[in-house]
């Protein structure tokens, strides 16, 4: 079977697993969403190609073992006039080294048999008369400018005349030249289009002119990740005797460049199996979008039925969702827009059915706030500041009969921040200054919590007083929006936060503080500002206290967390299931690469 039946005779198997999704599209960026299948489809390409199974070998071509001939009288030659240094030989590659058996006519040899290379270098940071900003200065190129696969056609910083004569003492590497991580980013290649000077994770090439370059731009990424390397402090690296010794595969330069010619042809056709894929999901998408979107957007007359007993009259398109549930939500994109559309179905009252014999809202209001005056009486909380009036115009739903809108403050008796500045660790002394980090999974987490001394715990304790029941919610950072409802636990009176937490005194029994967790993830998205000039999202406790929430009786509260937990977990485990799927689909890919190999 050739590489292209292998290719389109198993489309599915190459399209069917995902990685992770990444920032952009195509193998030169670096933002798509990566394909498994097709991942492993290039690697496969390649190796192939090094293995000398890509194309068919010609027996009219002249062997490698000329073509190092020529290289080695090449190089004696200009070592005599002067022009290159006589490099220390290099000792022969045993049978024992070679990773595997070569076609005829092709010839193992080192990398630096059949090209020169330079480690670059950095010239000192602290001082400011090597770097410049004015845009004049020369191109330095870092692992974070190389774009795999691709060019470097500007970098991010550039060094001064003065850093080239006192550091660097050479010209930079010219335009075409060869420039490959050996650090940390292992084996990240790409070509010059401007003259540039580099630092010392990353090596310039400039191969011998009887080597066609285009083919060892192609095979020594794969060949750098196979050769000696480490483990560093992230990803691989090389060293300056790996480098020397890491080994190619020389094939005559006819057939290097058909392999070249060959390799472009199919890594254009992977491009497109990946552009049509990642377009399909991208449909795929917006599909969903809009389709949950009717589910929210729509208002029936009868909106005492809950979702599972509505017609699909008007707009209305959960039926049309419902039968083709298996094939809309495949993706974990999908399952996860699918729960948050359930959250807000919940807050709208649309998830399950009202019961007429219900006590109005507008009663239970009526509670909550004479709880709200004896507890002020009692001084155990604060009067707060009165807010204006429910306006029409600010109401972004119907509600059903017997809800009614309500502003947050009226249904909390505090909602307040942590320590706004740092406190005093104290080992053992059993009392805890959590922060975002110590919020997971719906949980508070004390294994690697700080302990403050017990006069600062107090002092912080007092405006926050943390009791069972209570909302703790991230509020600024990259976690923002995370929540885990405090338990009945003696930790949890001894417990304060950073300022980067929110504490949510929900009035109780009346208010269920499971329904307002629900309430504040399916308007997460609403909530979130940027403040002061920051570029970070923050949910600021005052437009908290002035969120509209939808309030229906307390037994329907109780009702809408059962279901939503119940349809929660069904969401779960079509997480599980695509999971286990696409595990199998990768496992299936990884096993037509050793095959084809």
């Amino acid at each position: 079977m050739t590489i292209q039946q292998l290719i389109t005779e198993h489309l599915d198997n190459w399209t069917a697993a995902d990685t992770e999704k990444k920032s952009g599209r195509g193998r030169s960026s670096g933002n798509a969403a990566s394909v498994y299948g097709i991942k492993k489809l290039r690697e496969l390409i390649l190796e192939l190609a090094v293995r000398g199974k890509l194309v068919p070998q010609d027996a009219n071509d002249e062997p490698a073992s000329e073509l190092l001939k020529r290289i080695a009288a090449e190089k004696a030659k200009l070592v005599a006039e002067g022009k290159i240094k006589k490099s220390k030989p290099l000792a022969e590659i045993t049978d024992n080294e070679k990773p595997f058996d070569l076609p005829v006519g092709w010839e193992w040899v080192f990398l630096p048999d059949v090209s020169e290379y330079k480690v670059g270098k950095t010239p000192s940071t602290k001082s400011s008369v090597y770097w410049t900003n004015s845009g004049d200065g020369f191109n330095w190129v870092s692992i974070a400018d190389l774009n795999h696969d691709g060019s470097v056609f500007e970098t991010t910083k550039q060094i001064t005349d003065k850093a080239v004569s006192e550091v660097f003492r050479y010209e930079p590497a010219p335009v075409g030249t060869i420039l490959m991580s050996f650090k940390l980013t292992l084996g990240k290649i790409s070509t010059l289009e401007v003259p540039a000077f580099h630092n010392e994770a990353i090596i310039s090439i400039y191969p011998n002119q009887s080597i066609f370059k285009d083919y060892l731009f192609k095979v020594l990424p794969a060949r750098a990740m196979a050769g000696n390397s480490k483990s560093a402090i992230k990803g691989n690296t090389l060293n300056s005797e790996s480098i020397a010794a890491l080994m190619i595969p020389l094939p005559p330069i006819a057939e290097q460049h058909r392999i070249v010619a060959k390799v472009d042809e199919l890594m254009a056709l992977c491009d497109q199996l990946e552009n049509q894929h990642n377009n399909a999901a991208e449909a795929h998408e917006k599909l969903v979008t809009h389709l949950l979107g009717t589910l929210t957007q729509s208002q029936l007359t009868n909106t005492d039925a809950p979702l599972c007993k509505r017609g699909a009259g008007g707009d209305f398109n959960w039926q049309r969702i419902s039968k083709h549930f298996d094939s809309l939500f495949t993706t974990e994109a999908s399952i996860n827009a699918l729960k948050q559309t359930l959250l807000q179905l919940a807050v709208m009252g649309k998830l399950v059915p009202q019961d007429r014999n219900d006590e109005p809202a507008s009663e239970l209001l009526k509670r909550i706030q004479a709880e709200k005056a004896k507890l002020i009486t009692e001084g155990k909380i604060k009067r707060a500041k009165p807010l204006a009036p429910i306006t029409d115009e600010e109401k972004p739903f119907v509600l059903p009969p017997r809800w009614e809108w309500v502003r947050f403050q009226d249904i909390t008796k505090l909602i307040t921040d942590g320590k706004h500045g740092d406190c005093n660790n104290s080992l053992n002394s059993g009392y805890f200054f959590l922060s975002a980090k110590d919020i997971q999974n719906g949980k508070l987490l004390y294994e690697n919590a700080r302990q403050i001394e017990q006069t600062e715990f107090q002092e912080v304790h007092q405006r926050t007083g943390l009791e069972s029941g209570d909302i703790c919610m991230v509020n600024t950072g990259a976690t923002v929006g995370k929540m885990a409802i405090a338990p009945d636990h003696p930790f949890t009176s001894k417990t304060t936060f950073q300022k980067s937490v929110a504490i949510i005194k929900i009035i109780r029994p009346h208010i269920d503080q499971r329904y307002i967790t629900n309430f504040l993830i399916a308007e997460a998205p609403n909530l979130l500002k940027k403040s002061g000039g920051s570029a970070i999202n923050n949910l600021l406790l005052g437009d908290l206290k002035m969120k509209l929430v939808p309030l229906p009786s307390t037994r329907e509260q109780i009702e809408i967390v059962t279901k939503v937990d119940e349809l929660m977990a069904i969401c779960d485990q079509l997480k599980s299931r695509l999971t286990a799927a696409n595990q199998l689909q990768q496992k299936i890919a990884d096993v037509m690469v050793e095959q084809a190999i």
